[in-house]
């Protein structure tokens, strides 16, 4: 048995944040373009290949199948979508191209941050996560607040704790946050009396989250990897 994502209820609590965006806007300290119903299913789409990718057992921060966070990004800026795909190619293609390349920026720096810190908690390392995703130079050229969300949610997973899922109750507490993350370098010498500080604050907000409406106990598949290809489409 494991804890599986309970998607309804996932996009009940994201389509209650779209109805009364305009609401919370109001009370952010940055204003916040508002969520349209290609970034609420997008990010559905997202947090459906995360539950296949910890069904399948999938470490994506091994050597391999880094891939898969490629995807969790293409996923909330395109979803399945194979038109929107081809149109967004070129961007695709430069997201991975720096992806891979940056050296202070990319994957390499995630791995190497992700293998000091990966003994600690499930919570520290997801806030964790996130802030290196989010903060100066950013992981990905566009979605690391929505992909950094779903990779905290995959660590979460993976270690039998509800994900983290945006709500009218905790917006506020997560957009502002989250937006000084983003304006955080995290090289140089400022960022090893930032980030700490950070991280362990968002740690905390993300342990503070009621989440275990949004787990569903199921038996694990029989085969968990053609359940990731069926999330796929993919033969």
């Amino acid at each position: 048995m494991r804890a599986a994502l309970d998607l309804e209820a996932i996009a009940t609590s994201l389509r209650r944040v779209q109805m009364e965006f305009e609401v919370i806007n109001q009370q952010l300290s940055w204003q916040r373009d508002p969520m349209s119903d290609e970034v609420v299913e997008n990010l559905l789409a997202g947090y459906a290949y995360v539950d296949a990718l910890v069904d399948a057992g999938i470490d994506f921060f091994v050597m391999g199948q880094h891939k898969h966070l490629l995807e969790l990004n293409t996923l909330v800026l395109c979803g399945r979508n194979p038109e929107r795909r081809v149109e967004f190619a070129a961007h695709i293609k430069a997201t991975e191209r720096s992806f891979y390349e940056e050296r202070q920026g990319g994957i390499e720096d995630i791995v190497e941050w992700y293998s000091r810190h990966r003994h600690e908690s499930a919570w520290n390392l997801a806030a964790g996560l996130y802030v290196r995703i989010l903060s100066k130079p950013q992981l990905f050229i566009e979605g690391n607040h929505r992909t950094g969300v779903l990779v905290a949610s995959y660590v979460l997973l993976r270690n039998g704790l509800p994900p983290f899922v945006l709500t009218v109750e905790n917006a506020r507490t997560y957009f502002d946050p989250s937006t000084v993350i983003r304006e955080t370098n995290k090289l140089g010498p400022l960022a090893l009396f930032r980030l700490p500080g950070i991280k362990k604050r968002f740690a905390r907000f993300l342990q503070d989250q009621p989440g275990s409406d949004y787990l569903l106990t199921t038996p694990a598949p029989v085969n968990p990897r053609s359940s990731l290809k069926e999330t796929l489409n993919v033969p």
